[in-house]
């Protein structure tokens, strides 16, 4: 009789103790999926009712030097959506402009060339990171939407170059192109004022530096290559991650990361010195793949691999935040305080030659990273120097004295 109550109680036991560890199982695992259900939701939410496709920033922010500020509101743009129209706010506009001069002199200690020149304003790639925002706000604009909407392109830039040029007082130095924003973005097929720039450096046998994520400069190929013959041009292609999906949020109208990797493969094939970017390293987002980016573009024939660390100086700080929250919901916050990790508890670092590198242990861990991975793949490659001895300013030797 004992033992049958033993036994009674012993099989009761065990059935609690297993619908315990069964509903514990179903809570961890009901508590697992509606996280992740969770994370669906936010995500398709977002990307419905406020991710406007095709472009990096989300906003315009305020510029710091006009007193009043453009303002869409919603019922404008749900207006618009109803009536099947797109506000003409998410299209790209280009606005011719006569600058002066061409050339900027480049004065950071940090930066490696002496000039550069850029023959658009604003970029249509929307780069969500992109330091040369900022600038836009000198014409007037926003360094938000207005940065990759608004166009300004420099018509006369070929002939503004080639008088710089044919000076008797120019000295043959390292000219970028561009430094600023992307010489190559979409609408440079229909303009080709960056191929009218090349033709000039190569009459004047000039030696350049250009970098570009569109894989349009190989429509170039030809001048490029003559460019080449006298060691005059150097090409950086800026590939930041070699996920296709990351690459479409953070920059949404650049060449896709296959048609990057066949870029360098072509530059390469004719013999043209490929760097590449790997420009900027964001952590939490691309910071993973510092091994497998060099190990992928040493077999396409890069000659160099380099790179910068994000940083988010003046309004691209709360444009990046903005975008981030929408984009990474679920690790925001993780990517935010990683930036910041590495430039003194800021996004930005104003101070030459760390606001390239970073500081703190992230930053460090990636400088090691890199370095590991340049000597393990590039250790016999290298960038070989530019000619500046081809230099000839157009005029017959006689008259060069006048």
């Amino acid at each position: 009789m004992l033992l049958s109550t033993n036994l009674k109680y012993s099989i009761r036991s065990v059935k609690t103790r297993l619908t315990e560890f069964r509903f514990i199982n179903f809570v961890h695992i009901t508590t697992k999926l509606s996280k992740y259900l969770l994370r669906i939701f936010l995500f398709l939410n977002i990307k419905k009712k406020h991710y406007i496709k095709g472009r990096g920033a989300q906003i315009n922010t305020h510029n710091r030097f006009l007193q009043h500020q453009k303002i869409i509101t919603n019922e404008f743009l749900n207006y618009c959506e109803e009536q099947g129209d797109s506000s003409d706010d998410f299209k790209t506009t280009y606005i011719k402009i006569f600058p002066k001069t061409i050339l900027n002199k480049v004065a950071s200690p940090d930066i490696g060339f002496a000039y550069s020149m850029n023959p658009y304003q604003g970029c249509e790639h929307g780069c969500i990171y992109c330091y040369a925002r900022n600038t836009h706000e000198y014409w007037g604009y926003s360094a938000g939407l207005d940065f990759e909407q608004k166009i300004l392109y420099k018509s006369n830039a070929a002939e503004l170059l080639k008088k710089k040029l044919s000076s008797t007082r120019w000295k043959p130095t390292n000219i970028m192109l561009s430094g600023n924003t992307d010489c190559y973005q979409p609408i440079e097929k229909k303009l080709e004022l960056t191929r009218d720039i090349l033709k000039v450096f190569l009459k004047y046998r000039h030696p350049v530096s250009i970098i570009s994520k569109n894989a349009l400069i190989l429509r170039d190929l030809d001048i490029l290559t003559e460019l080449n013959t006298l060691n005059l041009v150097h090409v950086s292609i800026s590939i930041t991650s070699l996920n296709e999906n990351t690459r479409r949020t953070l920059e949404p109208r650049t060449a896709s990361v296959k048609k990057r990797l066949e870029t360098v493969k072509q530059l390469s094939k004719n013999k043209i010195p490929v760097n590449v970017m790997m420009a900027p390293i964001i952590p939490a987002i691309n910071s993973q793949e510092i091994f497998e980016m060099a190990k992928t573009v040493y077999k396409a024939g890069a000659s160099s691999i380099a790179y910068t660390m994000v940083r988010l100086n003046g309004a691209i700080g709360y444009i990046f935040t903005n975008w981030v929250r929408k984009i990474y919901p679920d690790r925001s916050d993780k990517i935010i305080n990683q930036i910041k990790n590495c430039h003194g508890g800021k996004l930005n670092d104003s101070r030459f030659n760390l606001r390239i590198r970073g500081e703190g242990n992230i930053a460090h861990q990636i400088q090691q990273q890199f370095k590991i991975a340049k000597k393990k793949y590039f250790a016999d490659r290298c960038m070989r120097p530019l000619d500046y001895s081809h230099y000839t300013n157009g005029k017959p030797e006689q008259l060069k004295f006048f």
